[in-house]
């Protein structure tokens, strides 16, 4: 199998046959062998009476109904674990993503990148509630893990799928794939992609989403930087308190014990404790993380590296 596309459903009775119609064509005329798998993400409406009877005119259509509304991270993981193709494509149900611009990522693809992001450079929604939340969002990202993509929103990516394999997703950590997989090695790029406005539907997304980016960028650069070394993060900050908590001591004793000052009522007493106390908690947590880190490690078997590619029998000579 050449092509996996995979394509979250939630509520997009209206859009689905023209999507698959248009999907079908552009995948054809790629010369690829493919498939399309389509994740029902706890559809209320017609979603899935649609659904089945496409695929019943369809081999290359499989459909995974979920028992409820889980998130388009889930889906898109279900999708990844069906997938049989070299290359993993994903795209939104909404047809603001154009399937014709599927050939344009495959040949970036070519050029030796492992993942290429779709880049809505013309985009058509809304500014206040929809473009601008999206602005911040990816402005933060990209300062938050270093890979200067413009549009991680655009859910029209494609992917080799051996890079996929080296990432995990949990949350709503779907729109990160590309840091996530820079961070695992891969070779990540964008390019423009045509959108279009929403004609049927309701959009899943408002400006609640930016808040959740804001927390999800902690647990990804967490993940990208020190998730084999969490003592580095957790031990420096608590080191850091407690050193500032013990000169706060020492100084407020050189006051008590030889300027004979009394200390008891001052403020600076229980800052000097709370950052003492606080640096051993850090130091504690991130010991604990360790542990933690090497149980997740070790008890699957996970390596803390990935291999490109690797030459020669290592039986030779």
């Amino acid at each position: 199998m050449d092509l996996s596309v995979v394509v979250p459903v939630l509520n997009e009775e209206e859009n689905i046959a023209s999507l698959h119609q248009r999907l079908t064509e552009a995948l054809q005329n790629t010369g690829h062998s493919y498939e399309i798998i389509i994740i029902d993400d706890g559809s209320t409406d017609r979603s899935f009476e649609i659904l089945s009877m496409l695929q019943a005119g369809d081999e290359h259509l499989r459909v995974v109904r979920f028992r409820r509304n889980y998130g388009q991270t889930a889906a898109f993981a279900a999708g990844f674990d069906r997938a049989q193709g070299d290359v993993v494509i994903t795209i939104d149900a909404d047809l603001q993503n154009d399937p014709a611009d599927i050939p344009a990522l495959l040949a970036k693809l070519d050029e030796g990148y492992d993942v290429v992001s779709g880049w809505r450079a013309n985009r058509q929604d809304r500014f206040l509630d929809r473009r601008l939340p999206s602005i911040v969002a990816n402005g933060l990202i990209r300062w938050a893990t270093g890979v200067h993509i413009h549009d991680y929103g655009c859910s029209l990516k494609a992917y080799r799928r051996e890079v996929l394999a080296d990432v995990q997703l949990y949350g709503e950590l779907h729109r990160f794939l590309p840091a996530l997989a820079q961070a695992a090695g891969g070779r990540v790029t964008e390019i423009p992609v045509n959108h279009y406005p929403r004609r049927f539907g309701k959009s899943k997304y408002g400006l609640s989403r930016t808040l959740k980016v804001m927390l999800d960028i902690l647990v990804v650069r967490f993940l990208m930087s020190y998730s084999t070394r969490p003592i580095h993060i957790f031990g420096l900050l608590g080191l850091l308190s407690f050193l500032v908590g013990a000169v706060l001591l020492g100084y407020l004793a050189v006051v008590r014990l030889l300027l004979l000052q009394p200390i008891a009522e001052r403020p600076l007493l229980l800052l000097a404790i709370l950052l003492t106390m606080l640096g051993v908690q850090l130091v504690t947590t991130g010991l604990l993380a360790e542990l933690t880190s090497r149980t997740y490690y070790e008890s699957q078997g996970k390596s803390i590296y990935t291999v490109r590619e690797e030459l020669g029998d290592p039986g030779d000579g």
